[in-house]
């Protein structure tokens, strides 16, 4: 039977009070041999588990516990999904990872294609590397929805943009999962002259036939850094081109919208701001499938913001007070123009946006998520930035306070001699943020 080593125990959690400790292990739970984190969250479910640990003695114990059903019992193991996580078979001529720069969190080292993490954190998978065997798991547990990475269904096409042979097989795939019950969001990296034009219109077509099971359809532009020497020659959006894909996807969610009651395709908010043109309001993306690819951030924003902006009563402070929020490029003039609206509303309260320029990845990359704790180091260091500094939580990782050049927020803060607020992307939140003490 495989035994799972148990490297750490959460504090206070359940397993601390069983006795369970780090270094044992984990055999069984429910007397079922566990292959990985699938099998795991499956069998704590229920609110009356056995869970059967060898010490580092040796001996084994049948331990069984109570507890609220889904409640975690406290186990920490080494792998994330017990197991490694399986890496990427591909490469992608857009691939972000191939193009990062020195000195990146070593975290974004690994190139991970797990329908597992695709489930559990928002990663998006090509299934370039799964079997029917691992679609039947994701069937099996209901693993839905799930995020594939399509970008495009003509099979020579996807071929060449993932440079792999098994690569036009998805529309098998995503059959296979919709017949089951399971649900998509489907994601498109746009690249101008590969999978755009044609190519992008029969993508839609072929995917939007697997309405209602398909979600939602997601077309983000191409990231390129300035690190892509050797590399795949691409080009970006500019102006007339975002023009075009807003122009094409328009009428693409005129007919879904007449035919299914839904506009199932979006295109990433920076479509917009390149273009220039006018975010849709937050009604127009319905439930918001697909937030965390940055489809209609910038509405979600504005939709919470003005929320909150109603309850704000005019005053004014007893204290003049400074603050100072940075962004990207792309989010500057938006965040500018809510900055000014809470300043009307509070007299005394100074905002001040700063946007920086992302010399880390390079100039291309203009979006907040991207930014890097060295760069706004570098170009606050002379700026007035007052009471504190909100930064925005996507720019930290997921479970520590670290920026994507490896700098820890405690030396940003050394280095800036400040205070900063993590902040939310959410409007609500930045409010809040602003006016706490």
């Amino acid at each position: 039977m495989k035994k799972i080593f148990i490297k750490n125990i959460t504090k206070n959690s359940i397993a601390e009070r069983m006795g369970i400790e780090p270094g044992d292990f984990l055999l069984s739970v429910n007397q079922v041999e566990i292959i990985d984190i699938l099998d795991y969250k499956f069998q704590i479910f229920d609110a009356e588990i056995t869970v059967q640990i060898e010490k580092a003695n040796g001996e084994v114990k049948d331990i069984k516990i109570k507890k609220e059903e889904n409640e975690d019992i406290g186990l920490v193991f080494e792998e994330q999904l017990i197991e490694p996580a399986k890496s990427c078979a591909n490469k992608c001529i857009f691939c972000f990872m191939d193009q990062l720069p020195p000195n990146v969190r070593d975290t974004l080292i690994f190139k991970d294609d797990d329908f597992r993490l695709s489930f559990m954190t928002g990663n998006y998978v090509t299934f370039t590397n799964s079997s029917y065997k691992d679609l039947d798991r994701i069937i099996q547990y209901h693993l839905s929805p799930i995020n594939v990475s399509v970008h495009a269904t003509d099979g020579e096409v996807r071929k060449m943009i993932l440079h792999n042979k098994n690569a036009d097989k998805i529309l098998d795939y995503i059959t296979y999962l919709t017949e089951h019950g399971i649900q998509v969001n489907a994601q498109i990296v746009l690249c101008p002259g590969i999978n755009d034009g044609a190519i992008l219109d029969k993508t839609i077509e072929d995917l939007s036939k697997f309405f209602p099971n398909l979600l939602c359809i997601a077309i983000v532009p191409v990231g390129l850094t300035k690190y892509r020497e050797k590399l795949y020659p691409l080009t970006t959006f500019d102006k007339e081109s975002s023009k075009i894909v807003i122009r094409q996807i328009e009428k693409w969610q005129k007919k879904f919208l007449r035919k299914y009651g839904s506009h199932i395709v979006y295109v990433a908010d920076e479509f917009y701001v390149q273009a220039e043109k006018k975010i849709p309001k937050p009604a127009f993306y319905e439930d918001f499938p697909q937030l965390e690819d940055g489809i209609g951030m910038l509405a979600y924003f504005t939709k919470n913001f003005e929320e909150e902006y109603k309850k704000l009563k005019s005053r004014k402070l007893s204290k003049p007070k400074t603050v100072s929020l940075v962004t990207g490029k792309s989010a500057y003039n938006f965040m500018c123009e809510k900055a000014k609206k809470v300043e009307k509303k509070v007299k005394g309260l100074k905002i001040n946006v700063y946007r920086i320029e992302n010399d880390f990845f390079g100039p291309l990359i203009t979006v907040t998520g991207l930014l890097t704790g060295g760069d706004i180091v570098k170009q606050l260091k002379d700026k007035e930035l007052g009471d504190k500094l909100l930064l925005s939580k996507n720019m930290l990782k997921e479970d520590e306070d670290i920026f994507l050049d490896d700098m820890k927020l405690t030396e940003l803060e050394e280095k800036l001699h400040i205070k900063t607020t993590i902040t939310e992307y959410d409007g609500t939140d930045f409010i809040e943020k602003i006016l706490q003490n």
